[in-house]
């Protein structure tokens, strides 16, 4: 009988050890996942600020910087333009401060609707427009550098509209097409898309821009005379 109770205290003492180790490790493991909890997480980066601007910006401001929400797309960057060829190195838009601003001003004016901008054309340096005109000598398309144009300027902007996910409205014709379709006065197409030239005319025209009447995208702002500019912006 003696022998049975030394058995069983030994057992119970077995049992006991084990429980406590068992309790032990349960807080261990609870202190060690509190401890976790406890590590200072790391921040995300800060974005790295925009370059300091490498344009006069007493004469110059760039469109992406004054509203990066703005979506650039100029299409001499691209082939998709009335020659077919890349004429720009890249993509920037540039506009005489007070044209941008008011850019800006529509731009907000169409957020308010759900809508925003894209920019097809900006500033044209003259030494584009003389590879333009060497490609077409007409004036009914590509104004004679000698006299220049509103682009050359910084005073005219190629732009259409832009739904919430940036995708582009229907506007009848594609940028640079060249035909009565394109003509603002044009009529012969669906409500919607005369709603949408719509739209986008009245908003530049309550900012101070002037419609011309063979395009449907050309705005130029009136009021101020600019000098024709040979400025070409760099690329990076």
């Amino acid at each position: 009988m003696r022998l049975k109770l030394l058995f069983y205290g030994l057992g119970m003492l077995g049992l006991t050890a084990c429980q406590s180790a068992s309790d032990a490790g349960q807080k261990a493991a609870e202190v060690a996942t509190d401890t976790l909890s406890y590590i200072p997480q790391t921040a995300a980066p800060k974005p790295l600020p925009p370059p300091p601007p490498d344009y006069d910006t007493t004469e110059w401001t760039e469109v992406g910087r004054l509203d990066s929400s703005i979506l650039i797309d100029m299409k001499y960057a691209t082939t998709e333009n009335f020659v077919g060829e890349k004429m720009y190195d890249c993509s920037r838009c540039f506009l005489r401060p007070e044209v941008a601003q008011a850019v800006v001003r529509v731009h907000k004016s169409l957020q308010e609707q759900g809508l925003g901008l894209k920019m097809l054309d900006c500033f044209r340096p003259r030494p584009i427009q003389w590879k333009l005109w060497e490609k077409v000598p007409d004036p009914r398309y590509v104004a004679d550098p000698r006299k220049g144009s509103m682009h050359n300027r910084g005073a005219a902007v190629d732009l259409t509209l832009v739904n919430a996910q940036g995708e582009a409205l229907e506007m009848g014709t594609p940028y640079d097409f060249f035909g009565p379709e394109a003509h603002p006065s044009y009529t012969n197409l669906p409500d919607s898309v005369l709603a949408n030239r719509a739209t986008l005319r009245d908003a530049m025209l309550r900012e101070g821009f002037q419609p011309i009447t063979t395009e449907w995208w050309h705005f130029s702002l009136s009021g101020k005379n600019y000098a024709l500019s040979d400025m070409l912006w760099k690329c990076y």
